[in-house]
């Protein structure tokens, strides 16, 4: 599809937006970082030589003109990253609906020479901003006629363009993965539902939670699934006839099993398969007159709107807002009005209008009771988890389960990362569906070598999905000394797989064990790898379970860091992070915390870049934003280290600023793991396991298992917008074995966008974005990366 124009690469910085005026308005509900992307559009178009504009209270202040409508410098958004809701603020607006409004709201952007819109809202706002276009030239026409302006403006300002991003935690938008705020507020639920589960557990009770999305279950769907609720109810898959009674029966197995609480999830537009509601307060006056369980509601409410938003959410923000300014560049008379949106984690332009009607679409398939169809419009995503949700909340019959006779083991390798009792979770409830016994090693290839191995059941991995840390145990030990050992255990306890969960070791492990199987026909069985470590450090994945809880981590400490320079004024923080030699955590955690600098292994730098920095650091402080924070990679430098970056920096800013330095550590690998990182865990898991079931049934032949060839020791990993199982064999290429990372990495590409918003000049390679991408196909596409 690509054009043979396409090969050379397209650079942002011969694109100018000399002579051109944004303006940037936030509509309709707020969400956690709608601020991000303000920021980022408002930076990106300074950088570019445009003027930039906010525009307060939505459409109301674009019809209100006068002090509503500002021109913004550099500073105006700064410190705003960190903080929830909208800083320009939002407002419904009945006037904007009305052609004398639009009227209005037309003479306020040309008398201002604005004629290019960026537009940050739900699918209201962005249908309202597309008629606004359409009527633009009619709109220009009636305002010379009635003498408001002259003909030179009407052929001067004669085209309005628009670029939509989504902000909307209901995440109710088709074409997009994630809109923004959707993480951060599933942040906000997953954090009140851990914190009910201990009261519940104390009591023995069970809670009805209601979440906000009157049209769109994914917050439900999703929280049911990072939480392991019992149950959930979402507008888009009403439950069957009769399911009072099949959920009483479920909630009392779950007791009779010694499960001493029930969580049961209710979106607020929740419906029965007749359109009628199912509040939250019908299921808890249904469990108390069935069971007598003492039950109580918790309504979430705004909640869910607020608090700060998550790094993904930041992270997400912080691109859309920096592709709305390029596509807003590129606009042209003849391009439709687009949204730029993520696909796994491919930025990409959708037409606007597309993904509206598409969106429209869902909620009358829904109104005229066409619910299977109404889950597969919502994309692969949504529908991945509804059917794993609904693979692991309930145990079937044993006399319903196949019964294959093979056993599997599960381990987890490397260091600890959040999330990983998620996938072991997954792992044992998906393998059990499939009819096989499931295995648990404790303490990793050492404790397996020591025969640390025991049959683990269904009820056995309850309640884990919330749990950080690794519950089985985890070594970094290499299995290439104890090969021996591992052989017997395998034997004695018959194993026919592997599933390995954890980091590098994890992959090494795989390697020397498929070396391995010329001596041992032990390790000719499917053997497949789970990227978890917090580095992301895993060649074949561009995610891994656990570094999503970690980037959250250094995010909230930066905050409070910079909360903390704030307050003394004149100050520069250097903060350490982890990641070996990968600087994922570095230089997204800087992105993220809106940092001046990120010092990684992978972009080599010298004495003179560090001058360059405290010269850019002492410029910043002749501004009203008097501190500065410079996140470092533990293994960036051998030589500059963090002692030395900071004496160097306390030297040079002698009587400008005063330097502290922070070590992060081990906080980074610890903690409730984020909901991205449950959800990345539980599916990737789930899907590993299916491959082995697939696997095993390849290779078994005369009454055993037999797997020599290399495409039966897989990694599956993230790329681009596919899970995709890759032999380990294949990745050997990939791999920089002596600093254990990737030889490419996605997230490089994404480096000058810190240094844009942080006011470095830089070269940004945008060859990737402007192709204009369709969303009729999207439904059907290969499984995506949104979590």
């Amino acid at each position: 599809s690509r054009s043979a124009m396409d090969h050379q690469p397209k650079f942002f910085e011969n694109l100018s937006g000399a002579g051109k005026a944004i303006a940037v308005l936030t509509s309709g509900g707020d969400a956690q970082g709608m601020n991000a992307a303000v920021r980022a559009v408002v930076r990106m178009g300074i950088y570019v030589n445009a003027k930039v504009y906010f525009i307060y209270e939505g459409y109301q202040g674009m019809v209100d003109g006068g002090d509503n409508i500002v021109e913004v410098s550099w500073e105006s958004v700064s410190s705003i990253l960190q903080v929830g809701g909208t800083v320009i603020g939002s407002a419904r607006c009945k006037s904007f609906r009305t052609r004398e409004g639009r009227l209005q709201a037309a003479f306020n952007l040309v008398q201002r020479g604005i004629t290019n819109l960026c537009v940050i809202g739900g699918d209201g706002s962005l249908t309202g901003a597309n008629l606004f276009r359409e009527e633009w030239s009619g709109l220009l026409e009636e305002l010379a006629q009635k003498g408001k302006i002259d003909a030179e403006a009407v052929k001067k300002y004669a085209y309005l363009n628009i670029v939509g991003m989504v902000g909307s935690i209901d995440n109710d938008f088709c074409g997009t993965d994630m809109t923004i705020g959707t993480d951060s507020a599933l942040h906000r639920i997953i954090e009140v539902v851990d914190a009910i589960m201990t009261t519940a557990q104390s009591h023995q009770r069970t809670f009805v939670l209601e979440v906000m999305g009157r049209h769109c279950g994914y917050l439900a769907l999703v929280s049911a699934l990072a939480c392991g609720a019992d149950w959930v109810f979402i507008p888009e898959y009403p439950p069957e006839e009769g399911w009072e009674d099949t959920m009483c029966v479920k909630l009392s197995e779950n007791r009779a099993r010694k499960k001493r609480l029930n969580i049961i999830i209710v979106a607020e537009g929740a419906i029965d398969c007749h359109n009628k509601p199912i509040t939250s307060e019908k299921v808890k006056d249904l469990v108390v007159q069935r069971l007598g369980f003492d039950t109580r509601v918790t309504i979430l409410g705004h909640v869910q709107r607020g608090g700060t938003p998550s790094a993904f959410d930041r992270i997400l923000a912080s691109r859309m807002g920096v592709e709305a300014v390029l596509a807003l560049l590129e606009a042209t008379p003849d391009t439709p009005a687009c949204v730029v949106s993520l696909s796994g984690n491919q930025a990409v332009r959708l037409p606007l209008m597309e993904c509206v009607q598409m969106t429209q679409e869902v909620q009358k398939a829904m109104d005229e009771g066409r619910f299977l169809e109404a889950v597969r419009l919502r994309g692969r995503s949504f529908e991945n988890n509804l059917n794993t949700y609904k693979l692991l909340s309930h145990k079937r019959p044993d006399a319903e389960l196949p019964k294959t006779n093979f056993n599997v083991a599960v381990l987890n390798v490397g260091a600890p990362a959040a999330g990983m009792n998620a996938a072991v979770r997954a792992a044992v409830r998906v393998g059990m569906t499939e009819g096989h016994k499931i295995f648990a090693v404790i303490d990793g290839f050492e404790g397996f070598a020591r025969g640390k191995i025991k049959e683990i059941s269904w009820g056995d991995v309850g309640g884990w999905t919330g749990q950080g840390g690794s519950i089985l145990g985890t070594k970094r030990t290499l299995p290439a000394k104890y090969l021996e050992k591992i052989a017997d255990q395998m034997r004695t306890n018959n194993i026919n797989a592997l599933m390995v969960i954890g980091g590098f070791e994890a992959y090494l492990g795989l390697l020397e064990l498929s070396a391995a199987r010329e001596k041992y026909d032990e390790f000719c069985v499917p053997m497949v790898m789970v990227p978890a470590t917090v580095s992301n450090n895993v060649p074949g994945s561009d995610f891994s379970i656990g570094a999503d809880t970690a980037l959250n981590t250094i995010t909230d400490t930066c905050d409070r860091i910079k909360q903390s320079a704030s307050g003394t004024k004149r100050r520069v923080f250097i903060i350490e992070t982890m990641g070996g030699y990968c600087g994922y955590l570095a230089n997204m955690g800087a992105l993220a915390a809106g940092a001046d600098a990120a010092y990684i292994f992978e972009e080599q730098f010298d004495i003179r870049e560090l001058q360059a920095n405290v010269e850019h650091l002492t410029e910043k402080m002749k501004t009203s934003i008097q501190r500065g924070l410079v996140l470092r990679n533990e293994n960036c430098n051998e030589n500059y280290t963090t002692d030395f970056i900071y004496q160097l920096y306390s030297e040079e800013g002698k009587g400008v600023f005063d330097c502290r330095k922070n070590v992060l550590g081990h906080m980074q690998q610890g903690g409730a793991p984020s909901p991205f990182d449950r959800n990345f865990g539980t599916k990737i898991s789930a899907k590993a396991m299916q491959w082995i079931s697939k696997k095993l049934k390849e290779t078994y032949r005369k009454g055993k298992v037999f797997a020599n060839t290399d495409d039966s020791v897989c990694l599956l990993g993230m790329r681009r917008r596919n899970l995709v199982f890759q032999p380990v064999a294949e990745l050997k290429s990939e791999t920089d074995f002596i600093h254990r990372i990737p030889k490419e990495q996605w997230w490089l590409k994404l480096r000058p966008l810190m240094k844009i918003l942080a006011k470095y000049k830089t070269s940004y390679d945008v060859s990737d974005s402007g192709q204009l991408e369709h969303v009729a196909m999207l439904p059907k596409e290969a499984e995506t990366g949104a979590i």
